[in-house]
């Protein structure tokens, strides 16, 4: 081993304290969440679930820093599908499948939440 060659660990830290290390905002940020599922009953027979969607940004191009509406599955296809037909370059991530048994049961509305929000993020 050459005579510089140290086999102790360096005496001066990398950090001194993780206190001082300050962490900024991403220069170009965008947030989407998918939350707060509401089931609503039409005429005490035809019952859909609606979802929140909360888009948070830095970014010039939007508008708003802040946003949220509530949109329901079918908007979503919608949304697919108007993005499919837009390029052919891109791959768009599936939904979530299609419920027609306990569809109103939380823990189904809670898994097509996660599913839908998945689909948002990538």
């Amino acid at each position: 081993m050459p005579a510089s060659a140290s086999l102790n660990p360096p005496t001066t830290p990398l950090a001194t304290n993780t206190s001082d290390i300050s962490y900024n905002e991403p220069e170009n940020f965008l947030e989407i969440e998918v939350r707060n599922p509401k089931t609503h009953e039409v005429n005490n027979k035809k019952k859909f679930t609606d979802y929140e969607i909360v888009c948070r940004t830095n970014i010039p191009a939007f508008k708003y820093k802040n946003s949220s509406v509530r949109r329901r599955y079918s908007d979503f296809e919608w949304f697919r599908d108007a993005l499919e037909q837009e390029t052919n370059r891109v791959n768009i991530p599936l939904l979530p499948g299609k419920v027609f048994v306990n569809r109103f049961v939380d823990e189904v509305i809670e898994i097509r939440r996660e599913g839908l929000e998945r689909f948002l993020q990538m």
